[in-house]
């Protein structure tokens, strides 16, 4: 489901090696967690698994599509949460979704569904018509959250999705990702804590 060879990553002019020929491979129905201190390059390979960054060298299959030769193909199939969300503050979370759900071509009808489950799951149906300025770091990583899973992606990526969750709210997301697992999706997620990888991985 998701194959990464050779994954090489400088800058610098080459002086700093970021990532340096990762080899990588996650199975279908799978929870990954990709582990390793700030610093260690967790970030760099993520964003280059959605996109975001062009590798020096190696190559990135998701989903069964070559990244670098089917950008879109992939990009239908992956959401990708960030560690730290770049929302647009000036609409209200509803507005975000709704946004989110046009972008994913997600129909009216499951759209709000799936709206509605996840937002009494996290607990942000109080704050949905607030404006997304008002909202907390652990607000605005719930509501990409959110918006992350509304159109039901084959491969969910994270990066450090637990920091800024209040405990429920970090309980509650690891029970939708064990659920998207049980239904043959794919979850990669990055993290600095050994204990979450070690409570959650396969």
């Amino acid at each position: 489901m998701i194959e990464l060879r050779g994954l090489t990553k400088t800058y610098n002019r080459g002086q700093v090696k970021a990532v340096d020929n990762l080899d990588l491979a996650v199975r279908a129905g799978e929870i990954f967690g990709f582990l390793g201190p700030n610093g260690a390059g967790k970030t760099t390979t993520i964003k280059m698994m959605v996109g975001l960054l062009r590798p020096d060298r190696g190559g990135i299959k998701m989903a069964g599509y070559d990244l670098a030769a089917s950008p879109l193909e992939v990009k239908r199939r992956i959401s990708y949460v960030p560690d730290n969300p770049d929302v647009y503050q000036r609409l209200t979370g509803i507005e975000y979704l709704n946004f989110m759900g046009d972008v994913y071509r997600v129909e009216p009808k499951v759209r709000e569904e799936r709206i509605g489950q996840l937002l009494d799951l996290l607990a942000l149906k109080n704050a949905v018509s607030d404006p997304i300025r008002s909202y907390s770091h652990g607000m605005r990583q719930k509501i990409v959250l959110v918006g992350a899973l509304l159109h039901d992606p084959e491969i969910f990526i994270m990066d450090e999705p637990m920091v800024g969750l209040d405990p429920r709210s970090s309980h509650h997301l690891k029970e939708i990702l064990r659920d998207q697992r049980a239904r043959g999706k794919t979850v990669f997620f990055s993290t600095h804590i050994l204990e979450v990888a070690e409570k959650f991985c396969d």
